[in-house]
């Protein structure tokens, strides 16, 4: 469970750095007023390290679910 989670926020965080790279448009920023508020660096935060957990999927075997 805890890595389909940290596989969506990464994807949402893809979406967002997509968004900056296209539009020069940050979705967090907008929806949280600002990236230096606090609710921002948070969710930047989280995402960031659902990141980080989503590496050990790339190491990981395989297992039939």
């Amino acid at each position: 469970m805890l890595d389909k989670i940290c596989l969506a926020l990464s994807i949402i965080g893809s979406l967002n750095w997509g968004l900056v790279g296209l539009f020069q448009f940050d979705l967090v920023a907008w929806i949280f007023q600002g990236s230096d508020s606090i609710l921002s660096r948070i969710i930047y935060t989280v995402i960031a390290l659902a990141g980080i957990w989503c590496i050990s999927l790339l190491f990981r075997k395989r297992s039939c679910d």
